[in-house]
């Protein structure tokens, strides 16, 4: 069973006592393991939890390498759409009036 160690960049300098190590007057704040072993696969389980300890190290790796990471993958150029129907119903409510309700219907692509 291998535990990875928190990839965040400040994760060794937040004062709390889980981070303190050492004896009496050779104390120091050490980074924490990441939160789940890569070998545990539960589907409620986040991905960044194998790689860091918190969400607050999680954050501060991001603002680090946020910029390097897009430049990577890749920055989009074009808006993302899902083709989507709009279904109205006229209701009546308890007093007799009638009200419409709007409903967003995601339409999913046929395949042949």
């Amino acid at each position: 069973m291998t535990l990875n160690i928190c990839q965040g960049t400040k994760c060794h300098t937040y004062e709390t006592q889980s981070r303190i190590r050492g004896t009496k007057g050779n104390k120091v704040l050490r980074t924490r393991k990441a939160r789940f072993d890569m070998n545990v696969n539960r589907e409620w389980i986040r991905n960044w939890e194998h790689y860091f300890c918190d969400e607050r190290c999680m954050n501060d790796w991001l603002d680090v390498h946020m910029v390097q990471l897009i430049n990577y993958v890749g920055i989009k150029t074009k808006p993302s759409e899902t083709p989507i129907d709009i279904i109205e119903e006229t209701k009546t409510n308890w007093t007799g009036q009638e009200y419409t309700i709007k409903t967003i219907n995601i339409l999913t692509e046929k395949t042949a």
